[in-house]
Parts: structure tokens; sequence; C-alpha cells
């Protein structure tokens, strides 16, 4: 890919993959209840890896909030600072910085790769979803941006929108068949499904505490069963749906409120969650594996976890908002 898309954001996606679930629904009609008399999560075999990231000193930051990592390895920070895109290689190794200037930052919220190394972009402010191709061109658009000189003319200012408009969407994942799910997000509470050329196929939820509704749903994954798995940060739990929509399960035994997901390759697949001042790990069961992190601004402490990847069981990139920095968590 050459400096020429510089000016163009080429956002990647983290590939979501998937795992075996069938185990994790024996409460789907209520959910999994936290047990008091259960004995503490272990701390999870994980170090910080001091000073992983060199990026030019001129660089200054915004708040970090998206990380992913590419087919070939390469890490991808997104932040809301003047250089909103940055990708280094596996060493950490800073490659090039990409979107100074453009007007599709408005709102930078995530980035993911998809099974096939597209990269994708979340922008919570102008209500867009953009995949893009591996040379760096827009290959699909799911949204649409305000456009406010329109009330003047043929649009009716503060109209219901469309069902395929977006309200501060935050996340996206996908089915094998191509289907793509956006959680849909700060302004709305629901999830939104489009067939594999991006064609409105049905949403669920709203506002609410109920089994299906949602209090500020900020991030999904799915796993190789085809299970999607919401971070339903507001209400403090985990609901896990089918890929047409249908509730199985609600996990709430959890160590804090799910702001970010990753889930891991391979045949033996792990969610890891991001939170406030940690981060920690589950089965597909639900069941919490073991937590790392305690609140703090400085390295090795932890405060919003906003994004989460994993390539593997044993590394964790840890994307914190408040204090404007990605870190790199490895098992030694």
């Amino acid at each position: 890919m050459t400096r020429k898309f510089l000016a163009i954001p080429i956002l990647f996606v983290a590939a979501v993959v998937c795992a075996n679930i069938a185990p994790a629904f024996a409460q789907g009609g209520g959910g999994m209840q936290s047990d008091t008399n259960a004995p503490a999560p272990p701390t999870l075999p994980l170090k910080l890896v001091e000073n992983f990231f060199h990026y030019p000193a001129t660089y200054v930051m915004g708040e970090v909030i998206g990380v992913a990592v590419s087919p070939k390895g390469h890490i991808f920070l997104l932040n809301r600072g003047y250089h909103p895109l940055m990708e280094f290689d596996a060493e950490g190794a800073f490659v090039r910085s990409m979107g100074e200037g453009s007007g599709e930052f408005e709102g930078a919220h995530t980035i993911r790769f998809d099974p096939q190394g597209n990269m994708w972009y979340i922008d919570a402010a102008s209500n867009m979803v953009v995949k893009f191709d591996a040379e760096g061109r827009t290959t699909e658009v799911l949204g649409m941006r305000p456009e406010p000189w329109t009330w003047a003319t043929h649009v009716i200012e503060h109209a219901v929108p469309s069902k395929t408009a977006f309200y501060q969407p935050t996340d996206v994942t996908w089915a094998p068949d191509g289907s793509t799910f956006v959680s849909d997000g700060y302004g709305n509470s629901r999830v939104v499904k489009f067939d594999k050329e991006g064609n409105f196929i049905k949403s669920w939820g709203e506002r609410g505490t109920g089994k299906g509704d949602f209090n500020t749903p900020h991030s999904i994954v799915i796993d190789k069963n085809q299970n999607l798995y919401v971070a339903d940060r507001g209400n403090s739990r985990i609901q896990i749906f089918d890929t047409d929509g249908n509730f199985k399960a609600m996990w709430t035994n959890l160590p804090g409120p799910p702001w970010s997901f990753c889930i891991t390759p391979g045949p033996n697949q792990v969610i890891y969650v991001g939170s406030v001042g940690k981060i920690y790990k589950l089965d597909l069961n639900g069941k919490v594996l073991g937590t790392i992190g305690h609140y703090g601004r400085t390295p090795g402490t932890m405060d919003w976890v906003h994004a989460v990847a994993c390539p593997d069981e044993k590394t964790v990139y840890v994307a914190e908002e408040q204090a404007w920095r990605l870190d790199k968590y490895a098992a030694q």
C-alpha cells in the first residue's frame, strides 16, 4: 500500500473468530447470576511489555480508542489526535500514519479487520461504518452522514430516521455468510443486521433492562458457531444471540462492566473483555478465567479500556481512552 492513500482513512478491522458455545446456555432463560461464595478469579499471567510502541516524538496522541491486528500481524492504533490512525509492525516499530486532515475522523470510535482482511472504521459522530479494501479504496458504506443543509430543501429536521440510519454506532462483526452486524450504540440501543451486499435485514433491541434490550451496546463479536456476544455496557452484562437476533443467554457474573471485546482464533476460543481499570478473560460458558489491572493513568495501570485486540490467547493489546495510551500485555 503506497502513501498516496494517506489522505484516505485506510481502516481495517479485527477479524473476529469463533468457538463452541453449547454449554454456555444452561441458564439461557434468565442469565447467569453471580455466585457470592465463588473464589476470586486468578490473576492473569500477563505482563506489561514496556515501551513496546515507537512513534515519532512529535506525534501527540488524542484519546486512544481503537486497536486492531491485521492479517500480517501489524497493529493499528486509532486515536482522536491529528494523526488518527497509526500502523506498527509486529515488533512495535512505527510504519506510517494515515487520515491526517480527513473529515472522516469526526468521532473515531472503532477499527476492526474482517475475515477477508478488509479494514472497517466506525465513526460515532458521523454515524458511519466504512469498509476499505487492502488498497485503501472504499468498498462499502453503511449509514449516512448528517446533512444539515438539506433541511432547507427536501429533508424535515428531526424527522424519524430511516431504519438503516445509525445513531452513534460503536462496533461491527460478521457471520461466515457475509452478514454484517453493527452495535448501534449510544443514541440507539440495538443491533442491526445487513446482508453481504449491505442491504438492511433486521434490527433488534431498544433501550431497557429486559432480555434483548440494551443500554449502550458498546462492542460485539461472533464465535465459530455463529453466536453473537454483545457488551451491554450500561446494564453491566453480556447478552448472547443467534444471527437472527434470538436471545440465548445473559451473563451478569462479571468483574466489571463490559466496554470492549476481542475473541481469540483457534479451536479453543476465549474472550478478553476491557472494562474500567482492568481486563478479564472469559471462556465461552461465561466463566471468569482471570483478571488483571487496577485503575490508574500511568504505564502498568489501566483506565477506560475502550478497545482490546487478542491475536492469540497470550497477547492482548489494550487501548486506554483516558490515558491516551496503547499498551501490549503478554504472557512471559
